[in-house]
């Protein structure tokens, strides 16, 4: 395993976050744990209070866990259907309250994604956020109209064992190094 190194002082939800491909298929997410996850995506800030993010979620067993591996591409169908939790995140393109372009629902469904990982991070379960997968195959199949970008596809469970893996997934399973605080950061 990649050993990191924190140059400050952070949250260990943060340090230990990462994305596996390795999931247990043989043990499912509670109903609890679900519920905490998403009441904390549910509470990340957003512009003029909006929350223009949804979560369509599919559960291990399920048609619809089926049909949204269906949606993702090959190499992600691979080892994401094994995850007990499948989802897409999807954020309302315009606002509310006027109908007006809101050019921030990107950002603020991130924050709420963020928000999302680090819960179930907090709560032992590990999310891997995929762009890997088809936007229009997505549509068609949970019926996801224009009024709504769909952003990314996330597996979500238990870390299973890295030997499930095919042998070129079992060499990138591990942290990935991140960029320096110098290379990240700009000052004027």
């Amino acid at each position: 395993m990649t050993t990191r190194t924190f140059e400050h002082e952070i949250l260990d939800e943060v340090k230990k976050r990462w994305s596996p491909r390795a999931f247990d298929p043989n043990r499912s997410v509670s109903e609890a744990d679900l519920m905490g996850v998403m009441e904390s995506a549910r509470y990340a800030p957003s512009c003029f209070n909006e929350q223009p993010w949804q979560y369509l979620v599919t559960m291990q067993g399920d048609e619809a866990h089926e049909k949204m591996a269906g949606v993702l591409g090959d190499t992600n169908r691979e080892w994401a259907s094994k995850a007990p939790v499948l989802m897409l995140i999807l954020s309302r393109k315009q606002f509310s309250r006027n109908g007006k372009e809101n050019r921030w629902h990107l950002f603020d469904a991130g924050t709420s994604w963020g928000y999302l990982s680090l819960e179930a991070q907090r709560r032992g379960l590990h999310t891997h956020a995929m762009g890997g997968f088809s936007v229009s195959r997505a549509r068609e199949t949970f019926e996801i109209g224009e009024d709504m970008s769909v952003i990314a596809a996330v597996a979500m469970g238990y870390y299973g064992s890295k030997e499930d893996l095919n042998p070129e997934l079992q060499k990138k399973e591990k942290p990935a190094i991140r960029k320096s605080i110098k290379e990240i950061l700009l000052r004027r």
